[in-house]
């Protein structure tokens, strides 16, 4: 049997990121009290509750944006918190097909993105190894 490979985990190598998390009708409570949470614990901006899909997010979202100097306690208490939601975490370099698949890793469940919406027809991106 072949083995898997490592989890990517999220790693603090840009100046700025999002993190987005996944959630659907049932966990929306949830994930609105993670996200607020953070932005109050962290003094970071929280996104909309968007109880749609948006960009190339195959879920519904909250993003969370931060900087370099958060990463480090941030990633730790949303992979701490996040319960079984998944929380899709990227850099914000200014390259948004790299940011959304090179620069981008997972905390639980990594799914695939639609990346149609950067003009890649019929483009999902490959699911990365969830941490």
């Amino acid at each position: 049997m072949p083995s898997s490979p490592l989890p990517k985990r999220p790693t603090n190598d840009y100046d700025q990121y999002h993190a987005h998390v996944y959630f659907d009708a049932d966990s929306v409570e949830l994930a609105s009290s993670i996200c607020h949470q953070a932005g109050e614990l962290f003094d970071i901006q929280v996104g909309r509750v968007h109880q749609k899909l948006v960009g190339p997010h195959p879920r519904w979202s909250c993003q969370l944006s931060f900087s370099k100097d958060q990463f480090d306690r941030l990633i730790p208490w949303l992979e701490e918190n996040r319960n079984d939601l998944t929380v899709f975490v990227h850099a914000l370099t200014g390259d948004d097909l790299a940011d959304h698949t090179t620069h981008a890793s997972w905390l639980g469940e990594s799914v695939p993105l639609n990346l149609t919406v950067f003009g890649i027809e019929g483009a999902v991106a490959e699911e990365k190894v969830s941490s």
